[in-house]
């Protein structure tokens, strides 16, 4: 090997160092490591649970929740029911701004209702459905009219119809604001690079900036659970979020880190293509038994203690285990492969072949091969195909599957957590499922507040999901954060987002 001089020799070890621990970066500069990158940035478009990380920044809320899932004022200081639960009135917070300095009022709220109830490119047309009219009573007094009952309505508010866009930026920029959201959060958009990062700076005039010890977030995505781990390790990043469950333990042993937890209220389940194009037509999507023959096929509990190092709470159901609206009648059911075996003879099948659809992450990998292994001992052959997290989310939208996996990181009302799935106008109902009876009782279900009536009508609900299996819940998530040392002041909440209100960061 040729000499290298003592200098060049030194500037390589340095560059080695440097890559190795990172860059020396301002304290005010939050990085994090996302999972996937995100879809359209715009809360009339988004379906993504990693866009609503970027919106926590981003886009305040009417309302919030808590870390107990109570509804808390963001936006709005306080609502009240009319009594006959035909209109909600909300009051909003005085002098909150736009990113682009215009006033947040009654017309704005009234403004980005309309446009996710009626804008062609709205995929919120399902949430705002029930409201007839929203008037603006005074700047600060916005009144939500609806042609029926709508428990579910100050929860949707909780969520991306509740976010405000400004009208302004909204009348320039149409269908097109995604490439440049004028929102109302702490951090304001300044740059999105696709598959490479997101740069939010602090918005100066933010109505609680005492709150806002940041100066900017920058989101960098990394399918790999692994590479987002060794980025924290090494410096490049301050954050990450959904932890592989493997890595807990490296995070824990390190003294520089941290380990955050949260139990969610987030499921993994898998989706099948029912009515939806010619991928549809193959037994799985036809035949209700090698459906229910599928899932005696596979063990939840070995999902969980395999992939999710235990961490992970089983479930077969769109409510976590214990919680107030859980069936407690309808159990994870126990593996059967012998049941499974003799479901598919009577219903003429030796050997089921589909496709399982998921995206390029390791613990997704990991759980499609346990899948594949387990179903394959009852008579399925399953093929894995590997994609790019939104790749694999297009083509479950244009219903170029035949099951494939997907996560819903929850709501804190049940509909919420069913509707978008199973309704036959959820947004997220890529198979084209379609039961009236369902649809009736979501519909009902809806226009009840009474919790212990509400939870009547939705065990009816999970009696027919679970007995059609449009889906099949596996699990329900815990959120694993993984943070420097450095990094103080953040609370995980149920829902699994990142709010930076709080969050400080020190050299």
């Amino acid at each position: 090997m040729p000499h290298q001089p003592k200098h060049t020799l030194w500037a390589a070890i340095a560059l080695a160092a440097t890559l190795l621990t990172g860059p020396a970066h301002a304290a005010g500069n939050l990085r994090i490591g996302i999972a996937e990158d995100p879809d359209l940035l715009d809360p009339a478009r988004g379906g993504s649970y990693v866009g609503r990380i970027i919106f926590a920044a981003l886009c305040d809320k009417l309302v919030d929740i808590d870390a107990k899932l109570s509804f808390v004022p963001q936006l709005a200081t306080t609502w009240e029911w009319a009594p006959d639960n035909l209109s909600l009135t909300l009051k909003l917070r005085p002098g909150v701004k736009f990113h682009d300095g215009e006033a947040v009022d009654a017309e704005a709220v009234r403004v980005n209702l309309m446009r996710y109830q009626t804008a062609p490119e709205s995929v919120r047309k399902g949430e705002v459905k029930p409201i007839s009219a929203v008037e603006v009573i005074d700047p600060l007094t916005v009144r939500i009219k609806l042609s029926q009952p709508y428990a579910p309505l100050v929860a949707v508010l909780a969520d991306r119809a509740g976010m405000l866009i400004s009208p302004k930026a909204l009348a320039r920029l149409g269908a097109d604001v995604a490439n440049d959201p004028v929102c109302t959060g702490p951090f304001k958009f300044t740059e999105r690079v696709a598959q490479d990062h997101i740069t939010l700076d602090k918005f100066p005039a933010y109505w609680d900036a005492g709150r806002v010890n940041l100066d900017r977030i920058t989101y960098r995505p990394y399918a790999d659970s692994t590479v987002r781990l060794v980025n924290l390790q090494s410096g490049q990043l301050d954050m990450i979020e959904r932890m592989a469950p493997s890595d807990a333990g490296r995070v824990k042993a390190d003294p520089k880190l941290r380990l955050l937890t949260s139990p969610g209220i987030a499921y993994q389940g898998l989706f099948i293509n029912l009515a939806h194009g010619p991928d549809a037509d193959n037994p799985l999507g036809r035949d209700p038994r090698v459906r229910e023959a599928f899932e005696k096929s596979i063990d939840r509990t070995i999902i969980n203690q395999v992939a999710g190092e235990g961490m992970f709470t089983p479930s077969n159901q769109v409510e976590a285990p214990g919680t107030p609206y859980w069936n407690a009648a309808r159990p994870v059911p126990p593996r059967d492969v012998a049941g499974a075996k003799a479901l598919l003879k009577a219903a003429g099948y030796d050997k089921v072949t589909f496709t399982l659809l998921t995206y390029n992450a390791p613990i997704a990998q990991q759980t499609a091969e346990l899948i594949q292994s387990m179903a394959g001992e009852a008579g399925f052959d399953v093929k894995i195909k590997m994609m790019e997290a939104n790749a694999a989310t297009q083509s479950a939208i244009n219903g170029e599957y035949q099951m494939t996996t997907g996560i819903w990181s929850g709501r804190a009302d049940p509909d919420g957590n069913v509707s978008i799935w199973l309704a036959n106008d959820g947004f997220l109902n890529w198979g084209r499922y379609d039961n009236p009876t369902l649809n009736d009782l979501l519909i009902k279900a809806r226009g009840v507040t009474d919790v212990t009536a509400r939870k009547a009508l939705y065990d009816q609900v999970s009696d027919i999901y679970l007995r059609d299996r449009p889906f099949i819940v596996m699990y329900h998530q815990t959120w694993l954060f993984g943070t420097t040392e450095h990094l103080s002041g953040f609370t995980p909440v149920p829902d699994g987002l990142i709010r930076p209100q709080g969050i400080q960061l020190r050299n």
